[in-house]
């Protein structure tokens, strides 16, 4: 799979409608950000991964590598590792979009302060 358009095609009707609204509402908030398939689900870039949008079999996740460090006042994350945080959504209707916005601009912004959050050091 090279695109992120052809990772969108292989899913179900449901669940690449679900995916669909996240990734633009990905693109909406930063229209800088860059997307590739990496480690098989789309990657969304700016200054290094700002986050990841995967499809499961009941729900579709977004995992935001500076996720700990983010402000969600909707509590839309889920997770307590010291850095990463995701969230599910089980369908189109179920996306807050001002709210993945809002998290999208803020972890993009970090990556921009911070640099790529793969790299440690």
């Amino acid at each position: 799979m090279a695109t992120v358009d052809e990772y969108l095609a292989g899913l179900p009707d449901d669940r690449r409608k679900t995916a669909e609204s996240l990734r633009a509402a990905v693109l909406s908030a930063e229209p800088g950000i860059r997307e590739s398939v990496k480690w098989g689900q789309p990657v969304f870039d700016v200054n290094g991964p700002v986050v990841a949008l995967k499809s499961h079999a009941h729900h579709a996740t977004l995992t935001f590598w500076r996720g700990a460090s983010l402000d969600d006042p909707d509590g839309i994350l889920e997770g307590d590792g010291d850095r990463m945080r995701h969230a599910r959504f089980t369908s189109p209707e179920a996306v807050p979009v001002e709210a993945v916005e809002a998290l999208v601009r803020h972890a993009a912004a970090l990556n921009r302060e911070l640099g790529d959050p793969t790299k440690r050091g």
